[in-house]
């Protein structure tokens, strides 16, 4: 993953995450350990910040006494104090599944917007060589069919006030910020919108479709559809994520964002399909979601133009959507060895 990088540029720098207990956050925690242990001759200083409101201290308790790596149980909208060098910054800590987000929608403004915003004043009296804001495929809203697969220039189909406008629009804002502070201060900002990035560590009860659907089948042996079926996304397996998420970081692309996902499109009912099929014995069934919401502004099909990417940075995703979610489905059974529970 870093093969072409220089590691000198990386050795003995400081890392301060936000979000580190969450999904994507936890990885880039894990990968730096892994330098730390077996790449780098220098090893890097890491700060994770959590309120762990949605993150797991769980999912970073074997780091906890590593040397280099510090953990701070803090609420990132609250102004952020760190004594010393911090030399890249990533702002990860976020409330990304819809119906959490719907529920706590003014905490997931905050986040989005405030949490942002101090890291990136924090940013300015550091010696930072790279920022990365993780925004999200959402601030695309519901694209017109002529722009699907969907380019970074496309500027958004968006209901300001709807549901889920909570997530998309802080998201919007939280790239204006981004690249404000890039054209105001120089700050070297990058963006990331993620297409719907999964694999082992994504909690079951996450509460988006992959954890719902791999959690039923596996527990119930039923999954249920609380669409017609029709909705498309594209689901990005979580190293080939992470590859793009560094590439982004390390590259000179300030003020830049970046799709980063993986272009394979399929339908709610195909990937119930295919869950299934993995499964086996299992029955897939139409509801209607007990959200009221639900479907409110969601987004009819979801599939990132990589142009980019591909072009810029030479990203390649590699892992099938069959092969993740072979990999996925085996995590989620270590979790529920006795399959359906009583």
């Amino acid at each position: 993953m870093l093969k072409d990088t220089n590691l000198g540029d990386l050795e003995g720098t400081t890392w301060l995450i936000s979000g580190g207990g969450g999904f994507i956050g936890s990885y880039f925690l894990d990968l730096l350990s892994v330098c730390n242990e077996r790449v780098f001759r220098r090893p890097c200083r890491v700060l994770c910040i959590d309120n762990f409101r949605t993150g797991l201290a769980a999912r970073v308790r074997h780091l906890a006494d590593k040397e280099h790596f510090h953990f701070l149980q803090a609420d990132i909208t609250k102004p952020v104090t760190i004594l010393g060098d911090v030399h890249y910054i990533i702002h990860a800590a976020g409330i990304a599944s819809p119906p959490i987000y719907r529920q706590f929608p003014l905490e997931t403004i905050a986040v989005n917007v405030t949490g942002l915003n101090n890291l990136l004043e924090l940013a300015l009296t550091k010696d930072i060589k790279s920022f990365l804001f993780f925004s999200s495929s959402e601030i695309y809203g519901d694209p017109s069919p002529e722009n699907i697969p969907t380019p970074e220039d496309y500027k958004g189909n968006v209901s300001c006030t709807g549901p889920r406008a909570c997530y998309d629009e802080s998201k919007r804002l939280g790239e204006t910020l981004a690249v404000s502070y890039f054209r105001q201060y120089r700050l070297p900002v990058k963006i990331v919108r993620p297409f719907n990035i999964y694999g082992p560590g994504l909690h079951p009860e996450d509460r988006r479709v992959l954890p719902d659907f791999s959690r039923g089948a596996l527990l119930e042996k039923k999954i249920r559809l609380f669409s017609d079926g029709t909705p498309t996304r594209s689901f990005c397996y979580i190293r080939d994520g992470l590859a793009g998420f560094l590439a982004v970081l390390i590259s000179d692309y300030n003020g830049e964002a970046f799709n980063i996902g993986n272009d394979q499109e399929i339908s709610m009912l195909e990937l119930a399909r295919l869950v299934a099929e993995m499964v086996g014995g299992v029955e897939i069934e139409f509801q209607q979601s007990p959200e009221g919401d639900y479907l409110t502004d969601n987004p009819r099909r979801r599939c990132p133009d990589l142009t980019k990417a591909r072009t810029l940075l030479g990203y390649r995703p590699q892992v099938s959507l069959e092969a993740g979610l072979r990999r996925m489905l085996a995590w989620y059974r270590d979790i529920y060895p006795g399959g359906v529970r009583a």
